[in-house]
């Protein structure tokens, strides 16, 4: 019989493979001619795609290494191509026999996961390195795709980059540790967060693009429809990482991982603080009219911590995105206390 544990991990890894299903079930009927066509074809191109990809990412982060003080000896390029270029074959080996999206991302969720801790173990920055190299490889993998093709395969593409980027993996093991007979608030609030953040996340990417019509990330304008995919997914990691608070209890995967990712990642992006701003402003806005009041409040304290971090205080507008690299260490404690506010004031 399966325990609770058991249970409360597969149903919320299932949870997040159905949101594919829906969107994508015209797509992903792959195997036969089509799906044996294009897993040969991505493994045909998965090599020169890698190196070109490893280029793209050494050309934005190889300055960011001192910058940031990263310990170059942590960052192996052959490895991460080698890691990245696995994900891919195990995609297209997936399309091939025809196994769907929301099978796929069952599949692959363990690997991801322990490739997530694996490079996170010692400094969580050169997640960062694997993230952009598996981003590009999949990019340069797609221009060579016909639109057919393209359209089979980046069901797959998402899948894979949803659990690098997002903690999905560390969820899921906190969510089983409040399993039981009663689930607790925060596993409720879990429970109903899930289904909708690609929803809200394609909501306040729009609502953004049109606030900033005229700006440009390095890959382009936010209306882009790169830029606006990868901006999607940023919205639903943030939204996930809250989820990890509440369900832990505290701040520290977004102190830890998420902060330090951001100011490492965002400024050679291009991507402005206010942009930031403006999402986590929005997404507090969503998630209070679409979710109940009791999920709502389990989020909120951690949401307001998270804007904390990305204030005006923090990163002042004078201070060029593309320069300014703030002390992540200035910002630790203040957070922690605002949190223990929050969290005291709920409790009163």
């Amino acid at each position: 019989m399966e325990n609770a544990e058991t249970v409360t991990i597969y149903s919320l890894a299932t949870l997040w493979a159905q949101k594919y299903v829906d969107k994508l079930r015209a797509q992903a009927a792959g195997g036969g001619p089509l799906g044996l066509q294009l897993a040969d074809k991505v493994k045909g191109s998965l090599r020169f795609a890698s190196s070109q990809a490893w280029a793209k990412t050494e050309k934005l982060l190889a300055s960011e290494i001192p910058r940031q003080g990263l310990d170059p000896d942590l960052i192996d390029p052959w490895k991460i191509a080698e890691d990245s270029q696995s994900l891919f074959e195990q995609a297209a080996q997936s399309c091939e026999e025809g196994i769907p999206p929301s099978r796929f991302s069952v599949k692959i969720a363990p690997l991801c996961g322990q490739l997530r801790a694996r490079y996170s173990e010692r400094d969580p920055r050169v997640l960062g390195f694997l993230s952009m190299q598996f981003h590009y490889t999949g990019q340069m993998l797609l221009q060579a795709l016909l639109p057919e093709e393209r359209s089979l395969f980046y069901p797959y593409l998402k899948v894979m980059d949803d659990h690098l980027y997002m903690p999905l993996q560390k969820m899921y093991k906190a969510a089983a540790d409040q399993a039981g007979d009663s689930p607790s608030v925060s596993l409720v609030a879990i429970q109903e967060l899930l289904p909708i953040v690609t929803s809200v996340a394609e909501f306040i990417c729009a609502e953004v693009a049109e606030r900033f019509s005229g700006y440009c990330c390095e890959s382009g304008p936010l209306t882009d429809l790169g830029v606006r995919a990868s901006s999607i997914r940023d919205v639903e990691m943030f939204q996930v990482y809250l989820g990890l608070c509440a369900l832990e209890g505290s701040l520290a995967s977004v102190q830890q991982e998420l902060f330090p990712l951001c100011v490492m990642l965002y400024p050679p992006l291009k991507v402005g603080w206010e942009l930031v701003r403006q999402m986590l402003e929005l997404l507090d806005k969503s998630l209070q009219s679409r979710l109940t009041p009791a999920s709502y409040a389990v989020l909120l304290p951690y949401l307001k911590a998270v804007q904390g971090m990305f204030s005006l205080e923090v990163f002042p507008e004078n201070d060029p995105i593309w320069s300014y690299h703030p002390d992540v260490v200035r910002l630790l404690e203040p957070a922690r206390q605002l949190l223990q506010e929050l969290l005291n004031q709920k409790a009163g």
